[in-house]
């Protein structure tokens, strides 16, 4: 059973919001997302949430937080991506619990979207097996396209900026390449 917090976060991810508006940069869902789940971010990335993290339903709400919420909330930041080794070593116990047998196709693709936003080759090996499953096919051409880019640069180049890292002559080439970004 997920409680009210984790059903309020599922409930707008795959019901008041539409799966185009997922990945779309949207400055007005941006600042509803911070307005609504702002101090719900907060309490996930300093552990008060782990009670959601009884139930699968309740996990994946928990990920779903620090990860995606993470970057509407911290948009073209570094705290974007603070709580990204937060959400996969969540998703990785959910997975290795086996609590995304019991999930839906689009619940299991943002359960498993924190190994896709890693930034080691190693975790994108095993992603690709999660997103290879039956009813994930949509995704799996994207995540071969993130596991590429980690492989040919070790990291994703398109957060250099934000984060402070100097991009190599190679990586500003690729990112002036169109559709290299995220």
């Amino acid at each position: 059973m997920v409680d009210s917090g984790g059903r309020r976060v599922l409930e707008f991810w795959f019901e008041a919001l539409r799966p185009a508006q997922w990945f779309r940069r949207d400055t007005a869902l941006d600042d509803e997302i911070r307005h609504r789940f702002g101090d719900t971010l907060e309490a996930a990335r300093r552990g008060e949430l782990a009670a959601w993290r009884h139930s699968p339903r309740g996990r994946l709400a928990e990920v779903i937080v620090l990860d995606q919420f993470s970057r509407h909330i911290h948009r073209d930041s570094a705290t974007a991506f603070a709580a990204d080794a937060q959400a996969l070593t969540l998703a990785q116990e959910a997975v290795s619990d086996g609590d995304d047998a019991v999930l839906r196709d689009a619940e299991r693709a943002f359960l498993y979207m924190p190994y896709m936003h890693s930034e080691r080759l190693a975790v994108h090996d095993e992603a690709l097996r999660l997103f290879g499953q039956p009813g994930l096919e949509a995704s799996l051409p994207h995540e071969r396209r993130h596991r590429e880019i980690i492989r040919r640069f070790g990291r994703y180049p398109h957060r250099n900026a934000v984060l402070g890292r100097e991009s190599s002559a190679e990586e500003l080439a690729f990112l002036r390449q169109p559709g290299s970004s995220f």
